[in-house]
């Protein structure tokens, strides 16, 4: 067991004071067998002494890679699906690297787009890349039955995985999360993303809980982990089986995450700069830590602005500054303000997106 931390990457990547071209950043990371926290410090670009990255526990290949964008589900004037601009959106994240795609995830605004509407979302993005990469589709919710019965559906469609949520508002206790993702893993028969994501769940899938369900289910092959619980997420690393894989679900903690032997990155930020992101994780893999921190730092204002308000709300105004319009956002949520548009164009332009 790891000692008590407070390790984040909110924490580690905003400590930094520039004195001319020094950069004084705080890693605390993880070192075995010591297990103590410890403090580099160097020249943004040129760190003397790099921490060495952890080797994952899992050595088997993911079958759908280490970049994976959440999508973004585009609308029409009217708020109706527009299935073109979906696939003009899929073709050119898979030209951008995309190792796979997320298809009406949380970024995708799953709770607006009912089943109908997704079967048709995942049949027009299989026709469009379904070749190229792997699709994922998003079937979470928080009746086991109701998804059940949709991943059987949705497998029959020939995407390549599902993503199932941590069910919200009715609040489970840990073995009932067990036995809902069972349900679901084994009425599916595909591979199965796991998605624990506290802060619009309520509840917390605890590592034991995670790590269960990876040993007791073949086809429970990763999970996406926005829990900012590096301790958490770390023991999960420590102890999953071989093949099974754990993804950043928050773009601000892909860097951490990896070093604890994490293997990619499900993002958001991926839709406006994939080949931003896409350097991030490349660079993490190889193991050219300065790289893949420099790229982080120029990213990160991108990363903290795609979040000042629910999301996607800001993601998809990102889009339509960039130029690639994917309409605004179903209610309850609303469109960016003009302020809020104003000043996200300000932080596109100072990392170099716009």
């Amino acid at each position: 067991m790891r000692p008590p931390g407070h390790f984040t990457a909110r924490l580690g990547f905003e400590k930094i004071a520039k004195t001319d071209e020094t950069c004084y950043i705080m890693l605390h990371y993880w070192e075995p067998p010591q297990k103590i926290s410890q403090t580099y410090e160097g020249i943004l670009g040129r760190l003397p002494h790099p921490p060495t990255q952890k080797e994952p526990a899992m050595t088997a290949m993911t079958p759908f890679g280490r970049f994976i964008p959440a999508m973004i589900t585009p609308f029409d004037a009217n708020r109706d699906l527009d299935l073109i601009r979906a696939q003009q959106l899929a073709l050119r994240l898979v030209d951008k690297g995309s190792d796979a795609l997320i298809i009406n995830g949380t970024t995708g605004e799953s709770p607006t787009v009912f089943y109908p509407q997704k079967i048709e979302l995942f049949r027009a993005v299989i026709d469009a890349v379904g070749d190229q990469v792997p699709i994922i589709a998003n079937v979470g919710d928080n009746c086991t039955a109701d998804t059940e019965e949709f991943a059987k559906v949705v497998a029959k469609l020939g995407v390549d995985g599902i993503m199932t949520v941590v069910p919200y508002y009715n609040k489970p206790p840990q073995e009932g999360l067990y036995r809902h993702f069972k349900a679901i893993a084994q009425a599916a028969e595909i591979p199965v993303i796991l998605y624990n994501i506290p802060g619009r769940c309520v509840i917390n899938m605890e590592a034991e809980t995670t790590l269960r369900l990876a040993h007791d289910l073949e086809n429970i092959v990763a999970v996406k982990e926005a829990s900012g619980n590096l301790d958490q997420i770390g023991h999960i690393i420590e102890n999953a089986p071989e093949g099974f894989v754990v993804y950043s679900g928050d773009d601000e903690t892909t860097l951490p995450i990896m070093e604890l032997g994490g293997y990619g990155v499900i993002t958001t930020t991926g839709n406006v700069a994939p080949e931003r992101m896409k350097e991030i994780v490349t660079a993490m893999a190889s193991g050219d830590h300065t790289r893949a921190l420099a790229a982080h730092l120029k990213l990160q204002p991108l990363m903290k602005e795609l979040f000042v308000t629910a999301n996607p709300i800001m993601v998809k105004e990102a889009m339509k500054l960039i130029g690639f319009d994917c309409g605004g956002v179903r209610l309850p949520l609303i469109d960016a303000t003009s302020e809020q548009s104003a000043h996200l164009k300000e932080i596109m332009e100072g990392v170099g997106v716009l």
